[in-house]
């Protein structure tokens, strides 16, 4: 067998050293750019933009960062509290010509059948508060009712009776805040926060998530029930 020269062997080590250099390099920079959680995620076989470990999507981990972040407080007494303190109707918020109302049942229906001014004359609703397909029409307008997923007089409770008229209007009509939803079911819900009332089961994820945006992009406390239903139903996220 031939033998290995001393040469060869300076060779072999010195390429070595250079692989592990290039190595250490492209580590350094990946946590860098990653992080070092995001690195290892990459490393094990985890993007470190999808499934989070433990199975929990990112979404749902951002989430409940912020929910963390959210102060708790005790609602305030419903007070002098009036609908029109957020706007006495539906307006056209983004100037397109429709109403909030039409805008979100054009959004949350499937095979819709629109009208003139952009009424939503029909349509079918997957409904998120019961998991129900109903067949929507402008003959029952509330069969299918625009809730609001932060109840207008909850939030007035937690600090919107603060806020100037112009910002309670954007509250009312910000999509975010929006849902077409089953009427007796957002009727049984009422003005209650997730300590109270929840979904069913399959869209309790997706109801925190809009929850949670909601009050944290208002800067709105929440009261411990709800942060602990909130929390509660963000268990739910794959």
């Amino acid at each position: 067998m031939p033998r290995t020269s001393t040469r060869d062997r300076r060779k072999t080590g010195a390429f070595a050293i250079v692989v592990a250099v290039i190595a250490l390099a492209a580590f350094l920079l990946m946590v860098k750019e990653e992080g070092l959680q995001g690195t290892l995620r990459v490393l094990t076989g985890e993007e470190a933009t999808g499934t989070a470990v433990g199975g929990e999507s990112a979404d749902a981990q951002e989430a409940r960062s912020a929910l963390e972040e959210i102060p708790v407080a005790e609602p305030a007494p419903r007070g002098d509290y009036e609908r029109d303190e957020f706007g006495s109707s539906w307006i056209d918020t983004d100037d397109n010509g429709c109403s909030t109302r039409n805008d979100v049942l054009a959004r949350d229906l499937a095979d819709t059948d629109v009208g003139q001014d952009c009424k939503v004359l029909g349509g079918i609703l997957d409904d998120p508060y019961t998991g129900e397909t109903i067949d929507f029409s402008a003959d029952d307008p509330q069969a299918v009712q625009i809730d609001h997923v932060v109840p207008l007089s909850l939030a007035w409770r937690m600090g919107a009776s603060e806020w100037d008229r112009d910002t309670r209007v954007e509250f009312a009509n910000d999509p975010g805040n929006l849902l077409a939803a089953d009427g007796p079911a957002n009727m049984s819900k009422g003005d209650a926060g997730p300590g109270e009332w929840q979904p069913y089961e399959g869209f309790q994820c997706d109801y925190a998530l809009a929850y949670i945006d909601v009050t944290d992009r208002y800067g709105l406390p929440l009261a411990q029930e709800d942060h602990d239903g909130l929390r509660d139903m963000l268990d739910t996220c794959a």
